[in-house]
């Protein structure tokens, strides 16, 4: 059986009893970390809290092994119970239905346990789940590489007043290009993206499109670290919002569409005081 967890938001206690039951009769455990990032850090023994509370060994499976070496998984799958650990909900990401796609084609069972995401946890905002529109991803700007295929769902979006959820982009083990022209993969630092610098990515794109989808002036909703004990909502327009300092990651964004009463009052809430 392949076993897929939800871990939740924060860090090591979010998952649910019924994964920990799982997690605990599992031979073997991954845990998937390039999609997401989970606050888990080290327990005073030197193993990781995950380890500590599971009472086993996590393997930590990076981009690389998740979507080239997958079978090797589910070939495990085949004999024993492995468990693969995702931070948020297992169906957050596309590379998660692809491995129960894989997994069924070789005949392996597949148990999902679900747990929070920020796509249901973004309510936190005050902003209703009903009323957002397709949810985007922010990537990081290079010299030469400036894609902005967003912008365009963006804009479909606030035609018809629903808001929009940008995830921003997550660079974990990511080799350089110079090292891929070498042949001898060597790896970038870690970088997450601020909400700072995903408004001054949207603003650069707004300026060269110029079709007014939004400006410094638009509502938008900045969230870091959410479910977190120390998450952090400050709502406002781009313009403010690209001054304050939201902390460590992770770091999402909303832009707000059209209002009611109730999520006015709720973003109140979080509106920088003057």
């Amino acid at each position: 059986m392949l076993y897929i967890v939800g871990l939740g938001l924060s860090d090591e206690r979010d998952i649910t009893l019924r994964g920990l039951d799982c997690v605990r009769k599992c031979d073997k455990l991954y845990m998937e970390a390039y999609t997401s990032l989970l606050s888990f850090g080290l327990a005073s023994n030197g193993l990781s809290k995950l380890e500590e509370l599971y009472g086993k060994e996590v393997v930590v499976a990076d981009r690389e092994m998740v979507e080239e070496k997958a079978d090797q998984m589910l070939t495990e799958a085949l004999e024993s119970d492995v468990g693969f650990l995702v931070v948020g909900d297992p169906f957050g990401a596309t590379t998660h239905s692809d491995i129960v796609v894989r997994a069924r084609q070789m005949g392996v069972k597949v148990k999902v346990i679900h747990n929070a995401s920020v796509m249901n946890a973004i309510g936190a905002c005050g902003l209703q789940l009903y009323r957002y529109g397709e949810t985007v991803s922010i990537p990081f700007f290079t010299e030469t590489w400036r894609p902005d295929s967003f912008y365009e769902k963006i804009k479909n979006s606030r035609q018809l007043g629903l808001h929009t959820l940008c995830l921003l982009d997550i660079r974990v083990k990511e080799p350089t290009i110079e090292s891929l022209c070498r042949g001898k993969k060597v790896y970038e630092p870690p970088r997450f993206m601020t909400i700072n610098t995903a408004i001054d990515q949207l603003l650069e794109v707004e300026a060269a499109r110029g079709e007014s989808v939004y400006n410094e002036d638009t509502l938008c909703v900045g969230i870091a670290r959410l479910g977190s004990d120390s998450q952090k909502i400050v709502a406002g327009p781009m313009k403010d919002l690209r001054d304050v300092d939201f902390g460590d990651p992770l770091h999402c964004l909303v832009i707000a569409g059209e209002t009611h009463d109730m999520e006015g009052q709720m973003l109140d809430f979080y509106r920088r005081s003057k």
